[in-house]
């Protein structure tokens, strides 16, 4: 079964903004317990494994990723709308690819708490991400 996505340079930047957005969320929400570079790693490497559609445009160079913040709430107002967004723009084109999406990411979440397990601030965050993407 082929499946066909059509996304925008713009889209794409929604989708990588928010799953990218979603690990360096975590990584800022995790930096208390000492390991934001792991969080940030293992969660940027399980995003980078995905596959299909959503694969492909994780898998691009995340340059054109600009999260402007000096705090955890500051990179939140941009993460989280984001993350709605993609689920939105993606239900509407291909729902597979939503339900893709949506696993990747949480998929990448775990991975980056595996180690360490999720402090009560990094589950919260977890659960904010979560309500995020079932908002669309």
């Amino acid at each position: 079964m082929s499946l066909t996505l059509t996304l925008s340079d713009q889209d794409k930047r929604t989708l990588r903004t928010a799953a990218y957005g979603a690990v360096s969320l975590l990584a800022a929400a995790g930096a208390a317990g000492g390991s934001p570079h792991r969080i940030a790693t293992d969660g940027s490497i399980a995003l980078a494994s995905a596959t299909g559609p959503v694969g492909h445009v994780l898998a691009a160079k995340t340059r054109d990723l600009k999260l402007k913040g000096t705090s955890v709430a500051q990179i939140a107002d941009q993460v989280l709308p984001a993350l709605t967004e993609a689920m939105r723009l993606l239900n509407r084109q291909a729902p597979v690819e939503a339900g893709n999406f949506r696993d990747t990411v949480l998929l990448a979440l775990e991975a980056a708490t595996r180690k360490d397990g999720a402090s009560p601030t990094t589950a919260d965050m977890i659960s904010k991400i979560t309500a995020a993407l079932d908002a669309a």
